[in-house]
């Protein structure tokens, strides 16, 4: 049943969908069902639409939009002593020129439509890099993704103790983060959603972090009680996280936790989320297509890849490649996923010595071979969403 607490508004999902791509929904029932999600005001913002069984993304004109984002945007990357005068001589020492002058057409060049998330790794099994500020977004001008630091439960993190979510002192920091974040955010049009934690170890973990365990011992799992704890466990988290992004943004879209595909996932966790979100967001190195395709289909809402990479062999030293020939396949076939909003690439724009890939080198040479791989299957897509939606 769902919660009365849980504020959702219906919304003419269609918006235009194959019916002439006007900006005000349709009342055509021929064109347009009827969608629920989580936002209080969802006009002027992206929202989620569907025509037929086909879920998409709406953009604020109304228009249909499917995500093809890349991830990981650090500008200390070209703050590297050999690099440093490119940083002080080309771009002034600013992060809003490098932004403008680099980051936005390259990516517009390469075919991609959104920043699907720019935090970076800095150092192997550590906190990512910070986020852009609200002005560097702007300085962006097109789509993007934010992550909200509710948890440091990453399931890379070795550092960070699990916080007890029934405490009044993590509320208290959710409504922080929210009213830090979500209140400066709130009436950017290009703003898709929100992320929550990256990889959340909700009942696994990894060799690094076995000391500080999961979120919620798994083997609890094999009672009904065990069962139950975790429900009401993670219905706490989920809902004390959507009404604090509430308190402070009626308008964007919550795309939740970005679950590792790969590991253990209750679904008693995921079933505690649904009322609260409006995405399943994944991770998933291994088989995508497989997996988003099967979630979709045992969940019935809209699902995002909003990390992924094919890895190709290692060249120029310990400096490893992104596979441009994966890429293309795998946007091909989730385009083609009656479920899927999207895939957003865990690139990174420029290699560090941390993450050692990169669409441009330490010097802002690109990796020619494979960004041009990516930049036909992005210019594909665009094309076919054209044909599919004519005015």
């Amino acid at each position: 049943m769902m919660p009365t607490y849980n504020r959702r508004i219906l919304l003419r999902g269609g918006l235009a969908l194959g019916c002439g791509l006007a900006t005000e929904p349709l009342l055509d029932p021929a064109c347009a069902s009827e969608v629920k999600t989580s936002q209080v005001e969802a006009s002027g913002f992206f929202t989620l639409g569907k025509r037929g069984d086909h879920w998409w993304l709406i953009t604020p004109d109304g228009k249909p939009f499917f995500t093809m984002g890349l991830n990981h945007i650090d500008p200390a990357s070209l703050r590297y002593p050999e690099n440093l005068d490119i940083w002080r001589e080309k771009y002034g020492g600013s992060t809003l020129r490098w932004i403008q002058e680099s980051v936005a057409p390259n990516l517009k060049a390469w075919g991609f439509n959104t920043v699907g998330w720019v935090q970076e790794v800095t150092v192997p099994k550590w906190q990512h890099s910070r986020a852009f500020t609200v002005d560097e977004y702007r300085a962006l001008d097109m789509p993007y993704c934010h992550l909200l630091p509710f948890t440091e439960s990453h399931q890379w993190e070795k550092h960070t103790v699990h916080y007890d979510f029934r405490s009044e002192d993590w509320k208290e920091w959710v409504d922080y983060v929210a009213r830090s974040h979500c209140a400066e955010l709130a009436e950017e049009r290009n703003l898709i959603g929100y992320f929550y934690s990256d990889c959340p170890t909700w009942t696994h973990d990894r060799p690094d972090n076995k000391w500080r365990g999961p979120i919620f011992d798994p083997e609890r799992l094999e009672t009904e009680a065990g069962r139950r704890e975790l429900s009401e466990l993670a219905t706490s988290y989920y809902k004390t996280t959507h009404d604090a992004i509430r308190r402070y943004d009626k308008h964007h879209l919550l795309l939740g936790d970005r679950y590792e595909a790969n590991a253990p996932i209750a679904m008693e966790v995921v079933n505690a989320a649904k009322p609260f979100i409006d995405v399943l967001s994944f991770q998933d190195f291994r088989n995508p297509i497989k997996h988003l395709d099967e979630w979709h289909k045992k969940t019935g809402i809209p699902v995002l890849l909003a990390d992924a990479a094919g890895l190709g062999g290692r060249s120029n030293g310990d400096f490893k490649p992104n596979n441009g020939a994966w890429y293309s396949k795998t946007l091909s076939a989730l385009h083609g996923n009656a479920g899927c909003i999207g895939f957003h690439l865990c690139g990174a724009y420029q290699r560090n010595k941390a993450r050692r890939r990169g669409l441009l080198d330490e010097m802002e040479k690109p990796d020619a071979q494979h960004v041009d791989q990516m930049r036909a299957a992005n210019e594909r897509v665009t094309q076919k969403m054209a044909q599919m939606f004519q005015d």
